[in-house]
């Protein structure tokens, strides 16, 4: 069962899309996965490879920033993190447009991603009610805690912030899916986070999944913690959350 692997520019978007050869030009479910800070499309083809042999058309974009748009970071801590997000969440309607338009996708969306891209997942889940499940993969649902916290982390090595940067950020409270969680609106969503992960906490998901799990909007919540594991997703992560889309479909 072989896949085909195409890179393309859907506007001024670089990605891969990978699908099943006999699939390839069939209307099909269709994810959006998102990488992680500092890596790149490639760097998550095995993710879209477990996906497309699900039967899905998975769509692989660089970020802002990365891959074939890469740009020199701001000396400004974490403006190029958050413009790359905030980036992702700009396309993302570009990207479903662009499939449907070319009749590659059968009105099913899904999102994913690892990380920054798991940051990404999370806050589309709050303004696009389409997205029928998704997956978080080391992510964070709560983008204002992760924000503050940065910021008291960065105050501690006495590095300065403009005055304005917390307005400058503002949009991210209406994307943060910790102060929004009914909107989740009973979609699948599959966390996966490990216990000793040193660049994003495990805490703050596990007070996410607590809080909302047992509510109504919240009864389709799957959270796997991986035991000693550190930021980085193994084969078998990659298998649950193909799988766990697959069933969804």
């Amino acid at each position: 069962m072989a896949n085909k692997v195409v890179k393309k520019q859907i506007h001024t978007i670089p990605v891969l899309e990978v699908v099943r050869d006999e699939l390839a030009g069939e209307r099909l479910p269709l994810v959006i996965f998102y990488h992680g800070w500092q890596i790149n499309k490639e760097l998550v083809l095995t993710q879209g490879r477990k996906l497309a042999a699900k039967g899905f058309r998975v769509c692989l974009p660089d970020a802002p920033n990365h891959g074939e748009r890469k740009q020199t970071l701001s000396p400004i801590p974490s403006v190029t993190f958050w413009n790359s997000i905030q980036g992702n969440l700009f396309e993302f309607e570009t990207l479903c447009e662009h499939y449907e338009k070319e009749g590659l996708t059968n009105g099913r969306v899904y999102v994913g991603g690892l990380s920054m891209g798991g940051i990404t997942t999370c806050a589309l889940l709050t303004h696009y009610p389409e997205i029928k499940a998704a997956v978080c993969l080391m992510g964070e649902p709560a983008i204002v805690d992760y924000r503050n916290r940065g910021i008291e982390r960065a105050r501690a090595f006495n590095v300065d912030f403009p005055q304005s940067y917390v307005d400058l950020m503002s949009w991210q409270e209406k994307f943060d899916l910790s102060l929004r969680p009914e909107l989740l609106a009973g979609r699948p969503i599959y966390f996966w986070h490990g216990t000793e992960d040193p660049k994003i906490p495990i805490d703050s998901v596990k007070r996410f999944v607590a809080v909302n799990q047992g509510k109504e909007y919240g009864k389709n919540i799957v959270f796997e913690i991986g035991e000693g594991k550190k930021h980085l997703v193994h084969t078998d992560t990659m298998d649950a959350a193909a799988n766990f889309l697959a069933a969804q479909k």
